[in-house]
């Protein structure tokens, strides 16, 4: 085998790590929502919509075949980190700011409106508000490890792309 298709071969596997991670996260969220009690709030919903994009593009772009449809798929990853970007800054900022909300009354009908509220209202509904605060897991809140995640996501996937696509 090739070093070429070795770099690509690398770059499929961290896409397959990377999916089964936001899945991993999700089902944290999911962990927290019915047994902890934790309610989502719209920006949580938001957040959780985009780690399953990102998990689905990075399942999608680790089958593709070639060069040219996988790229495409990363960077539909990294536009989803971005999404994700602004929901949990959004919501780290919320939180730093009490006196703020996300508006439950002006986001919840939107966000309930979308295709899979109707389909899992469970992991896709919301019933919380934004500026909540719930106990901080290893000194950060949820919004503040979801912030991480996703601005890892946009800048690794591109690094990735970069450190196995150059000419060596």
């Amino acid at each position: 085998m090739n070093e070429h298709v070795q770099r690509l071969n690398r770059e499929r596997r961290f896409l397959v790590l990377l999916g089964i991670i936001c899945l991993a996260l999700i089902g944290g969220a999911l962990y927290m929502q019915i047994v902890l009690g934790e309610a989502p709030c719209p920006l949580c919903i938001l957040q959780r919509y985009a780690l399953l994009l990102i998990a689905l593009f990075a399942f999608i772009g680790a089958a593709m075949p070639g060069k040219r449809s996988l790229t495409v798929f990363e960077a539909l990853v990294v536009l989803s980190a971005i999404g994700g970007i602004a929901a949990a800054g959004n919501h780290v900022y919320i939180l730093a700011n009490p006196a703020v909300s996300c508006g439950i009354d002006t986001l919840q009908p939107i966000v309930d409106g979308l295709p899979l509220a109707s389909v899992l209202p469970l992991v896709f509904q919301v019933d919380g508000f934004c500026s909540t605060p719930y106990p901080p897991v290893l000194g950060l809140s949820l919004a503040q490890w979801a912030l991480l995640a996703f601005t890892l996501t946009a800048v690794l996937v591109p690094l990735g792309i970069y450190r196995n696509r150059r000419r060596p």
